[in-house]
């Protein structure tokens, strides 16, 4: 199956290159370019696509707003959102992870990089760059605790309830940005076993992929925050 991918960044030069590269692969195709995040909506509702390419910093309306606004649409429940930035190290990736991204990478990635990260966001695997998305996330959720723990909404931890034990032992791994393969040698389990776990953990947290995963084993609290 061809993956159809969105292209949404307001630099055309940068849109051509990345055309350029994703055409080049007989896995996957270019539906549209989007140079602001409402006509990036738009265009990923009217064409269809698969994974959206999403520049986060864009004049109008900016990446962010744009992922929360797909994330929010039922009808656009089987899009994944890959945020670029120039900045690996980004609050406001975070905050994208938190709308719905599928992940991020930094525009200096390499075209092999590019290209893989299409493929995993679109077999709605989480993409936890390199520059690692756990750390990041890690960070800005230890910067909230040392705003205070009053801020956080007791009710967090409560939305795990759902979830057996081994629901919950699986989604520890996840977070610790582990594969199926080596999450089943760890529990002793085989891969379809955990990846069962992994999708029944995704349908009652109401998580849209494994990177949801990693955001909300933080924000519950299952998995704490390590300040190095």
């Amino acid at each position: 199956m061809t993956i159809r991918v969105l292209l949404a960044d307001d630099q055309a030069l940068l849109r051509s290159a990345f055309r350029v590269l994703v055409d080049s692969e007989p896995d996957m195709e270019v539906v549209g370019e989007a140079s602001d995040g409402a006509e990036a909506v738009r265009l990923a509702r009217e064409r269809r696509a698969d994974v959206v390419l999403m520049d986060i910093r864009m004049p109008g309306t900016d990446g962010l707003a744009a992922t929360r606004a797909i994330s929010a649409d039922p009808e656009l429940a089987a899009v994944r959102v890959v945020i670029l930035t120039t900045f690996e190290v980004d609050d406001y990736v975070v905050q994208s992870l938190r709308a719905g991204a599928s992940g991020f990478l930094g525009k200096g990635s390499e075209p092999e990089e590019l290209l893989n990260a299409i493929r995993i966001a679109a077999e709605g695997e989480a993409l936890l760059s390199p520059a690692a998305t756990k750390g990041l996330i890690a960070r800005f959720l230890a910067q909230e605790d040392a705003a205070g723990e009053a801020d956080r909404d007791p009710a967090r931890a409560e939305r795990l309830d759902p979830l057996t034990v081994r629901e919950r032992e699986v989604l520890v791994q996840v977070a610790g940005g582990h594969s199926n393969d080596e999450i089943a040698e760890r529990l002793e389990v085989s891969p379809l076993t955990v990846k069962t776990h992994v999708n029944r953990a995704m349908a009652k947290l109401g998580a849209r992929d494994r990177a949801q995963l990693v955001v909300i084993a933080y924000e519950t609290g299952l998995v704490r925050p390590r300040v190095d």
